[in-house]
């Protein structure tokens, strides 16, 4: 993982957990660093985290900080040398009637809704599909930096929520759950090539996908998006070429 010396360290602490099971990898046990106090980190502060590998879950921004592992790799996209794969192409056809609307965070009954549905056809069992009110607000909308929550629609049918962050290098994309009763839908792709078109739009060089894990299905996916950057041993750096997954988020 990168240093922390260009960060504002004289406002901020870090520090490490003790160890939980990792959502990820079966078997292995994980550690974050987090960042505190989250009220002092703003926009510009989170974008200088983003490019040294962290990133946030509501007000809480971590990394991974694990004892004996490597496996999460920080990524991001580089959008103006982006290459489109014929399925992807596909995907950005088929969902042009989509609709896409802007706005702050804010809860609402209809995205609660979906977002149980997402949890409990893709994610069942993994615990999110019981999620309260109460444990939704704190996961998705609480920020402290430019944030936004984009609603797709179909018809005037609420189809797809992606919560993103504006930095001043890129995007950072934070969440996205929607309709899993679409089955010839491919929702997931769509998403990401049309932040990378928000990325364009804005003038912004990256899209910061979060962590790639090789041997996990839930984040193998992102390496099917290219040309791909991974931050390691401190730098960001092409991933090789045999990084490539069939799975993709649809």
């Amino acid at each position: 993982m990168s240093q922390l010396n260009d960060i504002p360290s004289s406002v901020l602490q870090f520090y490490t957990t003790a160890s939980y099971p990792c959502s990820y990898l079966p078997e292995r046990l994980a550690r974050s660093q987090v960042a505190t106090p989250s009220h002092l980190i703003d926009t510009s502060v989170y974008g200088e985290l983003v490019q040294a590998g962290f990133r946030r879950s509501g007000a809480f921004t971590y990394r991974p900080y694990c004892d004996d592992c490597r496996a999460c790799v920080p990524v991001r996209l580089v959008v103006d040398e982006m290459v489109l794969r014929r399925t992807q192409r596909r995907s950005w056809n088929r969902h042009q009637h989509l609709t896409a609307t802007q706005h702050d965070l804010y809860y609402h009954p209809e995205h609660y809704a979906l977002y149980l549905r997402y949890q409990a056809k893709r994610h069942s069992g993994g615990g999110m599909d019981r999620d309260s009110r109460e444990q939704y607000r704190h996961f998705l909308l609480p920020s402290n930096v430019d944030s936004k929550l984009i609603e797709f629609h179909e018809n005037r049918h609420l189809r797809m929520i992606s919560i993103i962050d504006k930095l001043s290098d890129g995007v950072s994309s934070v969440y996205t759950f929607f309709d899993p009763d679409m089955p010839q839908a491919s929702y997931g792709t769509y998403n990401i090539l049309w932040q990378v078109n928000l990325c364009r739009a804005l003038g912004l060089p990256y899209l910061y996908l979060g962590y790639w894990i090789k041997n996990s299905r839930k984040m193998a996916y992102k390496a099917r998006f290219g040309p791909l950057q991974g931050l390691m041993d401190g730098q960001w750096l092409p991933l090789p070429d045999d990084t490539g997954h069939k799975n993709e988020p649809d």
